[in-house]
Order: C-alpha cells, then sequence, then structure tokens
C-alpha cells in the first residue's frame, strides 16, 4: 500500500472549540427537522490523538455511504477523550474532516438488503496511527481482496472487529463489532490468518452518551 498521507492532531487543533467536559444542559424544545434531515445516529471514531462521541445526521442510507459521501461531517453534543491522558472535553457541535477520521464505529441502519452481494470474509490486520485493527475485509469470492480496495471508496467496514490502541498509558483491547477503516489514511493492511483476528474474551468496546446527565465515570482527574 502507498505510504498514507501525513495526519494531524485532532484534539490539539480543537482546543479553542473545546471546554472542560460536564454534563451538558438539557436543550431548549427544537423544532422537528426537515422530512429530508435524515435519521440521527450515535458517532463514536478514533482520530490520530483521541476518540471522539457524538451524533450525527445521515444523509445516507448506511453510516459507510454518509462518510464516503462527503468530505467532512457535522457532528452534534460531542465529547473528546484524548488519548495521551483520559482527559474528557466537550463541544456543543464540531465539524471535522473525513481525512482527521482514522477509524469509526458501524451504526445506525445496515441499508438496502438488495444492495448486498454475495461476497467472502477475509481476515485482515489493519494499522492506522496508533490503532491497530483485527477484522474481516468483505470481498469478492475468487479475487485478491487487496488489489480490489484501490477501486472501492476510501471508508471500509471491517466486521466482527476489534481493536487495540494505547490510552492512558495503558494497553486497551475491545470487540467493536463492525469498524470502518479509512484506506485513504490506513499505514499498512495486510491479510491475516483466523486464528490471528478471532475476537478474544475480550469486552466490548463502551459507548460514551455525551448527552447522558451524569459523565462521572468518563472523567479522569
Amino acid at each position: 500500500m502507498a505510504a498514507s498521507p501525513p495526519r494531524r492532531a485532532l484534539l490539539a487543533g480543537l482546543v479553542s472549540k473545546l471546554r472542560p467536559a460536564v454534563p451538558l444542559p438539557v436543550p431548549e424544545p427544537a423544532e422537528e427537522p426537515a422530512p429530508d434531515a435524515g435519521q440521527e445516529v450515535d458517532f463514536a471514531a478514533y482520530a490520530e490523538d483521541c476518540q471522539l462521541f457524538g451524533f450525527l445526521r445521515l444523509d445516507a442510507e448506511r453510516l459507510t455511504d454518509a462518510l464516503n459521501n462527503c468530505d467532512e461531517v457535522t457532528l452534534a453534543d460531542v465529547l473528546a477523550v484524548a488519548l495521551a491522558d483520559g482527559r474528557v472535553t466537550a463541544s456543543r457541535s464540531l465539524t471535522v474532516g473525513r481525512d482527521e477520521l482514522l477509524v469509526v464505529r458501524a451504526s445506525g441502519p445496515r441499508g438496502n438488503p438488495a444492495r448486498r452481494r454475495n461476497t467472502r470474509l477475509y481476515p485482515v490486520i489493519v494499522v492506522s496511527g496508533p490503532y491497530r485493527v483485527r477484522g474481516y475485509l468483505h470481498g469478492p469470492p475468487a479475487s485478491d481482496p487487496l488489489v480490489g480496495l484501490h477501486h472501492r471508496p476510501p471508508m471500509v467496514p471491517l466486521t466482527e472487529a476489534w481493536i487495540s490502541y494505547s490510552l492512558a498509558g495503558a494497553e486497551h483491547r475491545a470487540r467493536a463489532g463492525t469498524l470502518i477503516v479509512n484506506l485513504e489514511i490506513t499505514d499498512s493492511i495486510w491479510l491475516a490468518r483466523d486464528e490471528d483476528v478471532r475476537s478474544p474474551s475480550l469486552p466490548f468496546e463502551p459507548r460514551i452518551d455525551p448527552r447522558a446527565k451524569d459523565l462521572t465515570g468518563y472523567l479522569r482527574a
């Protein structure tokens, strides 16, 4: 795979937009979204120096499609968790470039079943910045799936995935269901064996709800 373009630290560039995390106040009643505004889904992503949690209004059938159809996304009620020390900061709204999202956790609808193709599952390992992702790539049954990646959109889902990275100086590993990796900024991807990819006995990656009234469990001194 060709060398990925340089990535910038997301959290470092957003300090002016973020504030120390406190329970977000209950918003005033808002107007109903327009009929074509799309479904709101919870959003969890991994950037170069932090994790992001918030909400995104879909403008496509699936989160993968929405990410492939745009260069940036605007999130509501965002929490950013710094990888370096686990500190949490918050923002009411945040626009993030797709090239800042290394990995995104799938959420929301699965899309139109009629569009699904007959595929084979290929065990792969992906390294992207501080993250290592193991999971199954869905590819054509009779050809090299990695060669075919050059003809696919950049955001590609891996199923039965788990992720490992360092958080506040401690190694963290967790199952995550389906993870969408950004091939435009991935460092490497290679075919593996099933035994290398199968999820060990790990807890599921937690989902932080930025709208929760009590965020005590998410905050670090």
